[in-house]
């Protein structure tokens, strides 16, 4: 059900028959959508659960595709020889950075969020997207960290669909600075055109005309198409809002700039602490190009195409793909190491959730349960079923 109630909306799937609107609210009425689930099959070809699996197994196959073509005893030789000392020092700095890049993601976040009109202070949101990150680190999927944070704050703010469209333009601000770092570093080094396999490329665009074929014969099914047309249509809304702002725009970008700054630093330490020796101008374009195969949608938390393409820049620069490999591992350790904070906080909102609200007694008659569905929605996204209206795989939103 999506609904508007008070200053909460959710997102509810019954099993009944189709719904229709209702009257009332101080919105001018609940929109209830509501749908069987062999209709929500019917509308979108495949069952949703499956997407995530399908991107997991990509990541797999690409790690088979590294482990087979590398010599993995030199990987496992180069992160033998990583001594205590060194691995702490690494984590500590990875803690280090992680608080400031999370810090400076959350800060764009606000921004955002803000120039939507939707109510976010940077505390809350620091701690929400160490949360996020934490999550995103350890489930198979990837993102769905950000799914929660982003259902979480619309819900809370009364506003379901820009509080989506927060988090995903503020990503795409970040994910927009990378790919423009991306396409200097090529213009500058005509060298690293050597990793553009012609092969690769074709297919990658065969498969991308496939994949929007698919979508389109997707989006004409049903009613499927007016949604499309509309959500389209309102993340456009907001863009020119927010990142195409005259003011806003320029902040947005330089903090995006920060944070990949901070996450450049953090892949000098990796490759240090696996034995790299290579001056920091060369290990730099090596960085780019692992963190632009991280944004590659085939991972699973950033495992996969990070360690081929970590590998493959390695190679091409002359460093030795084998320490390529071992840096892109060592990294992956180190960036779960900077979300640790986020397991911490998520332990905490979950003990706070456990606990009864302050001032209210079992028979106070209705603050209580809504105060508590509205701590459980962020201190539990993993507990998330069909009636609680939060989505549980990256597919609902």
């Amino acid at each position: 059900m999506f609904a508007n109630r008070g200053k909460r909306c959710g997102l509810r799937w019954h099993h009944g028959p189709l719904a229709r609107p209702q009257g009332g609210g101080p919105y001018g009425g609940a929109i209830v959508i509501e749908a069987t689930e062999p209709e929500q099959r019917r509308r979108t070809g495949m069952p949703s659960a499956l997407w995530p699996w399908l991107r997991v197994l990509a990541a797999v196959a690409v790690l088979g595709v590294v482990a087979w073509r590398l010599d993995l005893g030199a990987v496992g030789a180069a992160l033998g020889a990583v001594g205590a000392g060194p691995a702490a020092a690494a984590t500590a700095a990875a803690l280090a950075i992680g608080a400031a890049t999370t810090l400076l993601s959350a800060r764009r976040w606000v921004l955002v969020a803000r120039a939507l009109n939707l109510p976010l202070r940077t505390g809350p949101a620091v701690a929400a997207y160490y949360r996020a990150l934490f999550l995103n680190a350890v489930l198979p999927t990837g993102v769905l960290g950000d799914v929660h944070r982003a259902v979480d704050h619309g819900r809370r703010s009364g506003a379901l669909g820009p509080g989506v469209r927060a988090v995903v333009l503020e990503r795409t601000a970040g994910q927009a600075v990378l790919i423009a770092a991306g396409a200097l570093l090529l213009a500058a080094l005509p060298t690293w055109w050597g990793l553009l396999d012609p092969e690769a490329a074709a297919v990658a665009v065969l498969a991308a005309a496939a994949g929007t074929a698919a979508l389109l014969a997707w989006a004409r099914r049903g009613t499927a198409l007016p949604r499309v047309r509309r959500a389209v249509r309102d993340v456009a809304a907001d863009a020119r809002a927010t990142l195409f702002a005259r003011r806003l725009g320029p902040r947005v970008a330089a903090l995006s700039a920060a944070v990949l700054a901070g996450h450049v630093v953090l892949f000098l330490v990796a490759a240090r602490t696996a034995g790299s020796v290579a001056p920091a101008v060369d290990l730099v374009p090596a960085a780019v190009v692992a963190l632009l195969a991280m944004a590659v949608p085939a991972n699973a938390a950033g495992w996969g195409p990070r360690e081929a393409a970590t590998a493959a820049a390695f190679g091409t620069a002359g460093l030795g793909a084998e320490l390529g490999l071992a840096t892109a591992v060592v990294y992956g350790l180190l960036a779960l190491a900077a979300s640790l904070p986020g397991a911490v906080l998520l332990v905490l909102s979950r003990r706070a959730a456990a606990q009864p609200p302050r001032g209210d007694s079992a028979d106070s008659g209705g603050s209580a349960p809504k105060d508590e569905h509205r701590l459980s929605s962020t201190a539990a996204p993993l507990r998330a079923v069909a009636s609680d209206g939060r989505p549980t795989t990256p597919d609902a939103v």
